[in-house]
């Protein structure tokens, strides 16, 4: 019987697996060996995806130091046919995630960025507007200092790209519109406003402002520079943190480890 040599293998192995590339953002790393690493993105192309990157921290390895958390790059992998983790063979950085010195707000506001993306998304399924949303989140963490707005933004765009964003302007259980007044009940578990004739009985239910309601509004359907320029008063901006920190945490089934990271983000 003929021995095959590993490169033979490796070679063999490849031939099996369809090799595909992808503009990706690292999510998560963990060690899998001393020269070795299991890596976590999100792709633009395929969603999320594990990869094996073999050799990882050696020297000028194949990575070409891409592999640091929240880098965006460019990478090759052989895909798996059925279960298991993709194999890494290319990665070559694009942009490194590098929030300004001191500034725990934009950096806080990567890892949790990090963070949802991991807990909101599936494997293989891809959305390649939100790897943009949150490519120019990234990008601008690295450059400005308003990582409320940045991660307001991101949010938003996620819950509403996933299919998970709240109903602000119709009562969730009958559709009736939400006249503006100064207090709005909102549910929790059943995802949006709800009117006086469907309030009673109702769990996890908050009363917003209607300031705040106004304000989630406002930011569930502009772009990033009306965000980033949108003056909201400090009470107002608790709010809406209530309210996606719960939105939240119900989607996932547990509090973000993040979150209560986020209160670096308000400095006024």
């Amino acid at each position: 019987m003929v021995e095959l040599t590993q490169s033979t293998r490796f070679a063999i192995f490849a031939q099996i697996m369809s090799a595909e590339k992808a503009t990706a953002i690292v999510l998560r790393l963990v060690d899998f060996s001393e020269s070795s690493s299991v890596v976590t993105f999100f792709t633009r192309e395929y969603g999320k995806l594990g990869a094996l990157a073999k050799g990882a921290y050696r020297h000028k390895g194949p990575f070409d130091s891409a592999l640091d958390l929240l880098t965006c790059c460019r990478i090759v992998f052989l895909r798996k046919s059925s279960g298991g983790l993709d194999l890494l063979t290319e990665a070559k950085l694009e942009h490194r995630f590098r929030p300004a010195a001191h500034n725990l707000g934009s950096l806080y506001a990567g890892y949790y960025l990090a963070e949802l993306l991991l807990g909101l998304t599936d494997e293989y399924d891809p959305h390649p507007e939100l790897f943009d949303v949150a490519a120019t989140v990234l990008e601008a963490l690295s450059k400005n200092d308003n990582a409320m707005a940045e991660v307001l933004f991101f949010e938003l765009n996620a819950l509403r790209l996933l299919g998970h964003m709240p109903s602000f302007e119709n009562c969730v259980e009958c559709g009736k519109v939400i006249a503006p007044k100064k207090r709005i009940a909102f549910s929790q578990l059943a995802g949006g406003v709800l009117c006086a004739g469907c309030r009673p009985g109702k769990r996890h239910v908050v009363s917003l402002s209607g300031e705040a309601l106004e304000a989630l509004k406002d930011l569930a359907r502009g772009n990033i520079e009306d965000v980033r320029n949108k003056e909201i008063e400090r009470n107002v901006r608790g709010e809406l943190r209530g309210v996606l920190n719960h939105t939240i945490s119900h989607l996932l089934g547990r509090k973000p480890k993040m979150q209560d990271q986020l209160r670096f983000l308000d400095s006024d």
